[in-house]
């Protein structure tokens, strides 16, 4: 009986530790884990179909998905889609990078915004470092990674 308890508190550890790895999926319905992120500082953008500058602030975004491999850009939907929904509306508004299906902010300790868009800089040990509220440029928040890491 001892070794059947031993066995099932294992098991659920390891569980547990698993479902800690996983970001959820993506709006392609790929599945972002831990790994993927790990070692990388992340910009956590929330954006909404219905909000100009979110729409606005898109290209920089993708720009610096595309450009800065040490920072992992991640979008979340404020409107909570999720599946067809949320693909559908990344794709109307141009996102090139990962857009998780799973609102982070439980992990991140993030409350909910009040303002659209807001970003958060987090750094490549899971600390939220800033929180950029309203419409960001690439080279501003290069500016502000740049000062976060003391360069």
């Amino acid at each position: 009986m001892v070794k059947l308890r031993s066995s099932l508190f294992i098991f659920a550890c390891v569980l547990l530790a698993a479902c800690d790895s996983s970001w959820g999926p993506d709006q392609y319905g790929r599945e972002v884990t831990a790994a993927d992120l790990q070692g990388k500082w992340l910009l956590i953008n929330y954006w909404a179909e219905w909000c100009g500058p979110c729409r606005t602030e898109i290209p920089e975004l993708n720009t610096l998905a595309e450009q800065e491999r040490q920072l992992e850009v991640l979008g979340v939907n404020f409107d909570e889609l999720r599946g067809e929904e949320l693909a559908q509306a990344a794709q109307t508004l141009g996102i090139r990078f990962k857009v998780l299906s799973d609102d982070p902010a439980e992990r991140l300790q993030l409350s909910r915004s009040a303002v659209l868009p807001v970003s958060y800089l987090v750094d490549d040990e899971g600390r939220v470092r800033k929180q950029l509220v309203g419409e960001q440029t690439a080279e501003g928040i290069l500016e502000h990674l740049k000062q976060l890491r003391g360069e």
